[in-house]
């Protein structure tokens, strides 16, 4: 009697002998094209889901695959390990944050060598280490000495429940924090900036990339680049020595439209500006101001408000005075902090105009506009009007005439800004990289020196959420010497973004045993850029936007020879449980490890490519899961019971091996695409078919063996381990994963072609070459499309249509 097929017993003795074998070791061979395959590492939050292994799993399956077609691949993985629920597990259990982290790694690391991916764990990385955060120090010091890493002081995105400082990009919907959904507020502090806006135009550019364009245009909206003109709005205030106010507009030909003139509550002027009968008015608006989060201040629908200051600028163009408000929906980030309003060419300014019944001039004419007053903002082109010298130009060489005039007086310049402010990196925690730098009363900001890093993080420091970092409370931590003077001097308390860590792990894969540099310089520029980065389209303007700045920067410090870290990206889709994305947060995650027990990691591996498009997820349902474990075990049986040859049929065979080459060419064009369900569905309808012909007995036992054995080469990617066991059952060498992939005859996969003759009412009215395979649906549905037989068949009552297969479509129509 067969052996019954058992997952977890195969499962774990191949995973052992890869393993002891070091199978799936890597090294830099260049007698094989390389192939970089890398997936979005996971951060240590304790369990590996479901959610998890849809991200990781397809992207295994498609790098065994490609080092089955002759690649040198490279597909790492490591641990995402600093960062807040560490440290709010810390305050929360009173367990030290590394100890939580450790923990939290070892046990995901255990679910992920279940999987059974080819993963090479010599290269490992975990970011919250030593021997790892070092480099993320010494890139920060690459950075300051570079000049792109600064120290100023800014309004700053603050979480009160997890008492630190947010990105932009982590303010996320109505202006809440992305990690605990509460409302971000405004803080003032001294905090530390990489300079990204430097690379503002390059970054905008993904003209040699392969990536989703719905990923490029987030990154461009990011960046928000506007171009236009900057002017000088003239000033004349008792006690201001400045003599003018600078805007940004991207339509200057409206300027003869300006009615009233905006700045943001923040803008430095505005205390000087406001005139004393204002100034209570003014100050308790400005309060009010600071406790909105940004998102709400900009919010479309939400009802304008502002203060007049009592005080006036002038129109460089027209001479006129125009009032000076403030409003919440100018902010000190975006331009120069102050707007120049066009009532009747922008939405926003007309319901600020219509709410305090300011002024609104029409200055360019929509079309067929007669002098009526408009009932809403006209945002379009048109001819120039109440404009002085320059009404009866079209708008848009109005735009050009007035944009010269200003160059020419000196009012004015062409302009271009963008909407990208640069990267906050400070964090006022403890579980981070700590900030490689000493404040000296005597020598100011003094960089630690490289030889001195790692600046370790100090294993005494106690958690408390006090919104300051628990290192400034660290003694032991904070007073040290200072590297030019040796006099008394103290440390920087704040940690890096976790995003730093993440922003150049795929260097650190390449040679992670690496100790004097923070990466191998030859084996980067073997296997750098990624040739194919998978995850998820959440990242798209945090983790992918900052490590295209940071490869950016460090090809111009001269450490790296590419400017773009992911030649080509794909973001896999999420899988659905109880109707809603699967998350920790939403308490709706299945952990793997129970059905990897239950029914084996192949048959999770399976049901995970069979669940939808990888591109678009799925919905996760546990009888779907049991009928891949049974076309598993329907596998075992087909391979592992012996066949018996009948009576040889020649034309069966001819059908076997085209459907046999058939099934190579389609399992390969899916995988190449990403298409693992249409793959897996492929895979199991060539097993029905091995199934019936097993039952006949109408192919060879050489034809047999031969097919079964492509069969198993193309399981081998999606279910490892039950496709190394049955190949060594039929007598392979070891192993299945060194072998090449199947090539398929061309010539056998052709289909053999038939003329199918088309009849009307038993005429004959057409003939058409077709597969001989096509059925007779296809067949009528053909025939009844053909154009040569429309014109016998339309306006007139179709009656039948009779199928005589591989020969024969007859029409019988009767009149209507």
């Amino acid at each position: 009697m067969p052996q019954k097929y058992n997952p977890r017993e195969i499962e774990k003795r191949w995973q052992q002998r890869w393993a002891a074998d070091h199978i799936y070791e890597v090294k830099e061979d260049s007698r094989r094209p390389k192939f970089y395959a890398l997936t979005m590492f996971p951060y240590t939050s304790g369990d590996l889901h479901i959610g998890h292994w849809y991200a990781m799993a397809p992207s295994d399956v498609y790098a065994r695959f490609k080092r089955m077609r002759g690649y040198n691949v490279l597909h790492p993985m490591g641990f995402d390990a600093f960062g807040l629920p560490a440290e709010n597990a810390a305050i929360s259990h009173g367990i030290h944050p590394y100890e939580w982290t450790m923990r939290n790694v070892a046990n995901m690391r255990r679910q992920l060598r279940s999987m059974g991916a080819i993963y090479d764990w010599n290269r490992e990385v975990v970011t919250c280490l030593p021997d790892y955060y070092k480099w993320t120090q010494w890139f920060f010091l690459k950075f300051y000495h570079a000049g792109l890493a600064y120290r100023a002081e800014a309004p700053v995105n603050w979480c009160p429940r997890c008492q630190t400082v947010l990105a932009n990009e982590q303010v996320v919907g109505e202006g809440f924090c992305e990690r605990c959904s509460t409302p971000v507020t405004k803080r003032e502090l001294e905090q530390w900036f990489f300079r990204i806006t430097k690379y503002a135009e390059e970054l905008l550019d993904h003209s040699r990339l392969d990536w989703p364009e719905r990923i490029k245009i987030m990154q461009k909206h990011w960046v928000g680049k506007s171009e236009g003109a900057e002017i000088s709005f003239w000033l004349e205030h008792e006690g201001v020595e400045q003599k003018g106010i600078r805007v940004f507009t991207t339509r200057p030909d409206t300027i003869f439209g300006v009615t009233f003139f905006l700045l943001a509550p923040e803008h430095p002027l505005v205390s000087q500006l406001t005139a004393p009968e204002h100034k209570v008015e003014v100050d308790e608006y400005i309060a009010w101001c600071r406790r909105q989060t940004e998102y709400e201040r900009v919010a479309l629908g939400r009802e304008k408000t502002g203060v007049f200051l009592g005080s006036y600028v002038v129109n460089p163009m027209s001479g006129e005075r125009v009032p000076i408000w403030i409003t919440d929906y100018v902010l000190p980030t975006y331009g120069t902090g102050a707007v120049m309003a066009v009532p009747a060419h922008d939405e926003r300014d007309l319901e600020f105009a219509r709410k305090f019944k300011l002024p609104v001039r029409v200055v360019i004419a929509p079309p067929g506009w007669t002098g009526e007053e408009l009932t809403e903002a006209y945002t379009g082109s048109g001819t120039m009007v109440n404009s002085g010298e320059f009404s009866g130009l079209p708008s848009e060489q109005g735009y050009e005439a007035i944009c010269a005039l200003l160059e020419e007086k000196g009012w004015g310049k062409w302009s271009v800004i963008y909407r990208l402010r640069d990267w906050l990196i400070s964090r006022q925690r403890y579980w981070g990289a700590p900030i490689p730098i000493i404040y000296c009363d005597k020598c100011g900001i003094v960089p630690v020196p490289e030889e001195d890093l790692p600046v370790m993080l100090p294993p005494d420091a106690e958690f408390k959420p006090t919104g300051e970092s628990p290192l400034k409370y660290c003694q032991s931590f904070v007073n040290t010497a200072c590297p030019k003077c040796s006099g008394p001097a103290r440390r920087e308390t704040d940690t890096m973004d976790t995003f730093m860590c993440s922003s150049w792990y795929f260097l650190r894969y390449t040679s992670p045993e690496t100790r004097d540099a923070p990466f191998d310089a030859a084996k980067v520029r073997f296997w750098l850029p990624v040739d194919l980065y998978t995850g998820g389209a959440e990242h798209a303007v945090m983790h992918l936007f900052y490590a295209r700045f940071f490869i950016k920067a460090l090809r111009d410090i001269g450490l790296v020879d590419f400017g773009e870290p992911f030649t080509r990206l794909f973001n896999q889709g999420t899988i659905i449980y109880r109707g809603d994305k699967m998350s920790k947060s939403r308490g709706n995650v299945i952990a793997p490890d129970e059905y990897v027990a239950e029914l084996g990691a192949d048959a999770v591996r399976g049901y995970l490519m069979f669940i939808g498009p990888w591109e678009l997820g799925g919905e996760w349902n546990d009888r779907g899961i049991v009928g891949v474990s049974r076309w598993l075990n329907r596998v075992w049986s087909l391979v592992t019971t012996d066949y018996a040859s009948h009576v040889v049929d020649p034309e069966a065979e001819k059908e076997f091996l085209h459907l046999t080459h058939k099934t190579i060419k389609e399992v390969t064009a899916d995988l190449e695409k990403f298409r693992f369900n249409t793959m897996l569905s492929g895979l199991m309808e060539f097993s029905n078919y091995l199934s019936k012909v097993k039952e006949s007995g109408v192919v060879s036992g050489s034809l047999w063996g031969e097919a079964i054995s492509y069969f198993l080469l193309l399981l081998a990617p999606t279910a490892p381990h039950l496709a190394e066991e049955l190949w060594n059952r039929t007598g392979h060498p070891y192993s299945i994963h060194n072998q090449p992939w199947p090539e398929y005859d061309e010539e056998l996969v052709k289909e053999e072609e038939i003329t199918l003759v088309i009849q009307v009412n038993g005429k004959l009215r057409d003939k058409v070459l077709v597969p001989a395979s096509i059925s007779e649906v296809e067949a009528k549905e053909l025939a009844l499309g053909r154009e040569r037989v429309k014109a016998y068949i339309d306006g007139k009552r179709l009656t039948r249509v009779i199928y005589v297969p591989k020969r024969v479509v007859n029409i019988v129509v009767a009149p209507m």
